[in-house]
């Protein structure tokens, strides 16, 4: 298990695993790479890589047989079609080892190669024998990880190629990575409200019924056990966070935000705020733009509700994520 350190350090360092061959390692089946420069020269600089090659690490070597998905009464099998050999058996018991020692490496998400007999988390192609075969498959090793580790955000470097499930993706690691830090020292009733309340405006965002659920869940939190308690929370708050935010679901976040301005803009600047929100709305700038503007009042009128909300900084703004969004 390879680890990459990045560039510059956080506080709180976020370990993502990946598939070795996006970081340039040449461990491919022909002895290549699929190096994704997005990766390593932009998100690389703010997250720790754990590398991590199935084939490689079950001795396979490269360059070697290429693999494929087979389907079999029995389940589906991980075979080389040109000499027949049959290394599901193989695959299956190392996986099952190797997410227990991902357990400890205290990962925040993961990336995954699309179309791998390994690693692809969806669309993978089943042999069965009979005609083309169906993208219908998930890798091996994808599949226990996925068992394994349910929060977990996990991605397919294909799908990463969309700006909405990049940024997606990316909030929810750093939103992984906030409640891991919450729960991990003990905690208190009080720090979870406040801890719901700063992520409040972000789960509007991507699914208000969660927010909804949660505030309920929260507010009857006196005298429940604690540790069934953030293991619900943790649940929702993620399933959450799948949902993808929405054009309207962040112009209702907008809307609501300039709300606490009503009495601490002038008329032109309360103007310019509801001009860009519009125009937002109609596609015409990203959302950074309205954000930008917002951070701005937020710090000049010292909005301590909205300063701190994660909503307005989820990710570092270096990854120019709401560029695109």
């Amino acid at each position: 298990m390879e680890v990459r350190q990045p560039a510059t350090q956080s506080d709180e360092e976020i370990r993502i695993g990946i598939s070795s061959c996006l970081l340039g390692e040449q461990v491919r089946y022909d002895g290549g790479h699929k190096h994704d420069r997005f990766i390593t020269d932009t998100m690389g600089r703010f997250v720790t890589f754990v590398s991590v090659c199935p084939e490689m690490e079950i001795g396979l070597g490269t360059p070697r047989e290429t693999m494929r998905l087979q389907e079999d009464p029995g389940g589906l099998r991980l075979v080389a079609p040109k000499s027949g050999k049959d290394h599901t058996e193989a695959m299956a018991a190392w996986a099952r080892k190797k997410v227990e020692a991902l357990a400890k490496a205290n990962l925040c998400g993961y990336i995954l190669k699309k179309d791998s007999p390994s690693c692809g988390m969806e669309r993978v192609r089943v042999y069965s024998g009979k005609g083309m075969p169906e993208k219908s498959g998930r890798g091996l090793f994808a599949q226990v990880l996925l068992e394994r580790f349910p929060l977990l955000p996990v991605e397919e470097e294909g799908r990463l190629n969309d700006p909405w499930l990049r940024e997606n993706f990316l909030e929810r690691v750093f939103a992984y990575r906030r409640l891991k830090s919450f729960f991990a020292p003990r905690w208190t009733v009080g720090q979870l409200v406040a801890f719901h309340s700063r992520e409040k405006l972000l789960l509007m965002a991507h699914h208000p019924p969660t927010y909804t659920a949660l505030g309920r869940l929260v507010a009857s939190a006196k005298g429940r056990d604690r540790e069934a308690l953030a293991h619900e929370y943790r649940d929702a708050f993620m399933a959450g966070l799948r949902h993808l935010a929405t054009v309207k679901r962040n112009v209702n976040v907008l809307q609501h935000m300039a709300g606490y301005f009503k009495t601490l803009l002038v008329p032109p600047e309360k103007e310019e705020l509801h001009s860009l929100i519009q125009d937002y709305r109609l596609g015409l700038v990203p959302l950074v733009v309205p954000l930008t503007l917002f951070r701005h009042h937020v710090r000049l009128h010292r909005v301590r509700y909205l300063a701190g909300q994660s909503y307005l900084e989820p990710h570092p703004k270096e990854l120019m994520l709401r560029n695109h969004v």
